[in-house]
Parts: C-alpha cells; sequence; structure tokens
C-alpha cells in the first residue's frame, strides 16, 4: 500500500498503533512494526529513565520505523524530548498539550511530528506549529477524549476541510470496514488503541484485557469534564463518579475522589473495581486474545474485502 501516510513514515500499511499509558511499552511498539504498521512507545507513564530503556530496546526488537507518544502536559515532557533526541527517534507523535511547544526543535532534529486533536480549533494550531500530519480522534476513542463529543465520522471531514495535511483517523477504528470509511471520508490511516491494548503484546494487566474483550455495546462512557475528559469502562469507579456528578460535586471534590494512579490501578495493576478502566466505544467489537500480527493481517484482509465488495456493487471502480 502507497499513501500519504506510509511514505510520511516509510511502513508497509498506514496503520498507526496508539501510544496509550500502561499498555504500550517496546513489546508492542516494536511488533506492530514488525508486521508492517508503526508502532508507539506510550511515555505518559514512563520517567525519563524507563523510556530510554524502551526505546533502546525496541531498536533491538526491530528494524523498522517506530515512535514515541508524548503528552505535553505530563511533568517529564521535556526531558522526554531531550531523551528522543538523544536516541534519534524518528518519529513523535504529541497530545495534550500545546503543539507549538516542542514541534520546530523536533522537526529541526530531523523527526516527523503529529499531534492529537479532537476538534478544529486545535487543528489549525497543530498546523501553525509546522507538524507533519494530524490525529483526528473522534470521542468514541478510550482515555482522554475531547469536550465536544464529536464523533469521528463527523470529525475526519471536518478537519479534511480545512487542512491539507495527511490526516489520520482515531476513535472506534477497528477493522478494515472501518479504515476504509475512515479513507472515504479524507483520513490517509488509522490509529487503533483499544483493539491493541487488549493484545498478547500489550503490558496491561491481564485483568484489564478481559474486561475489553467481556465489555458489551454501551458499557463506556465519556466523563469528567468538569477536569478532563475520559472514556472508562463503567465499574464500581464509574458509578460512584457518575453520583459525585449528578450531586453537583466541585471539581476539587472530583479531584480529591479520583486522586493519583486511578489509571495504573486499573489497566497496569489490574484492579476492575476501584482503577479507571480506560477504553474505546470499540471495545464491544473485541471478543477474543490476539497477536499485534493477527491484528494487523485481520485488519488488511477485511479491508481488502470491504473494497472489493464496493468495486463488485459498482460503488468503486
Amino acid at each position: 500500500m502507497n499513501n500519504l501516510i506510509t511514505q510520511l513514515f516509510q511502513i508497509k500499511y498506514p496503520i498507526i498503533q496508539g501510544g496509550m499509558v500502561w499498555c504500550s511499552g517496546w513489546k508492542l511498539a516494536s511488533a506492530v512494526s514488525n508486521a508492517g504498521g508503526l508502532g508507539l512507545i506510550g511515555s505518559g507513564s514512563m520517567t525519563p529513565g524507563l523510556l530510554e530503556t524502551h526505546i533502546l530496546k525496541c531498536k533491538e526488537a526491530t528494524n523498522k520505523p517506530f515512535g514515541v507518544n508524548i503528552p505535553l502536559l505530563y511533568p517529564h515532557a521535556e526531558a522526554h524530548i531531550e531523551i528522543l533526541l538523544k536516541h534519534k527517534v524518528p518519529i513523535v507523535f504529541t497530545s495534550a498539550g500545546n503543539p507549538a511547544l516542542y514541534t520546530k526543535k523536533l522537526k529541526e532534529n530531523g523527526c516527523k511530528v503529529v499531534h492529537v486533536i479532537a476538534n478544529s480549533k486545535f487543528a489549525l494550531k497543530a498546523v501553525e506549529a509546522g507538524v507533519d500530519a494530524l490525529v483526528a480522534e473522534g470521542f468514541e476513542a478510550g482515555g482522554h477524549n475531547g469536550k465536544e463529543e464529536t464523533s469521528s465520522f463527523c470529525l475526519i471531514p471536518q478537519i479534511a476541510r480545512i487542512s491539507q495535511l495527511p490526516i489520520i483517523a482515531a476513535g472506534g477504528m477497528y477493522d478494515g470496514r472501518s479504515w476504509l470509511a475512515a479513507e472515504a471520508l479524507g483520513a490517509s490511516g488509522i490509529q487503533i488503541g483499544t483493539r491493541f491494548a487488549a493484545c498478547i503484546e500489550s503490558s496491561a494487566h491481564t485483568n484489564y484485557k478481559e474486561a475489553i474483550i467481556k465489555a458489551l455495546e454501551g458499557e463506556t462512557q465519556l466523563t469528567l469534564k468538569q477536569l478532563t475528559p475520559v472514556r472508562m469502562f463503567k465499574n464500581e469507579l464509574y458509578f460512584q463518579l457518575d453520583a459525585m456528578i449528578s450531586k453537583g460535586a466541585s471539581s476539587e471534590e472530583l479531584r480529591s475522589f479520583m486522586g493519583r494512579g486511578r489509571s495504573k490501578k486499573g489497566v497496569f495493576e489490574g484492579d476492575l473495581a476501584q482503577g479507571e478502566l480506560e477504553m474505546g466505544a470499540v471495545s464491544s467489537l473485541i471478543n477474543k486474545k490476539e497477536s499485534a500480527q493477527e491484528i494487523i493481517s485481520e485488519l488488511v484482509k477485511t479491508y481488502i474485502e470491504a473494497r472489493k465488495k464496493l468495486i463488485e456493487n459498482n460503488f468503486l471502480s
């Protein structure tokens, strides 16, 4: 396959693995890259020293391109940038912050820079900052998200209308059909989070992976708009949080209740009751254990099948 995203990153398929905290270590990133996609190390849950270790191990495990995702509002962002430059990581995805902070410096050092956005306002800021591509993340996505609740099918064409940069669709991406649909809306590639979070090479806890596999339709919800919106599974913690919000709890009360480390507690330590189980709406489609290679292979297979079906029905030539 050859398009703007495969050319930009020098990869076989325009399939990006989300750089998820507590899930996306070197094992997952290298497995995705070896399978022909672009693996990302999720640095948001790492100290600078740990990130360096993961980069070095990833380089040993693959000779294919890989990248690092850096949430810019996290405390170690600046130190992480220096580590990326030290080890000449070629691709950087930034999120949760101002893309103007580091984009120029990264590009001057030869990095391809991609920024994750959930609305047009931040897309234009990223374009102005000089990024090479955009991830348009609809509110179906797991984890932290946009307050606007703009779905992927609305967001992708909106961003395509205001920017000529390559677009990577995220949020609700599951198989070749969603990949083909995203292309029709203006995307050149897809980013998959939850399906890779549940896969064999993910560093997430087995309990969390099983929760994704067992999740049913409607069991995730975007919440915590008073602080930072996050889509999470409706577990005991979620219902306690929902009750507080319904009673008009202040931002300070919500922040105190959530405390620190809820995501680690749920995703990495496997506490299904009191941990923050971040997962996308697509979790209801995931029903088996898979390797990264199996996911990539199925994505390509179902994409080809979906495209062939449209051609047979004279929708494509």
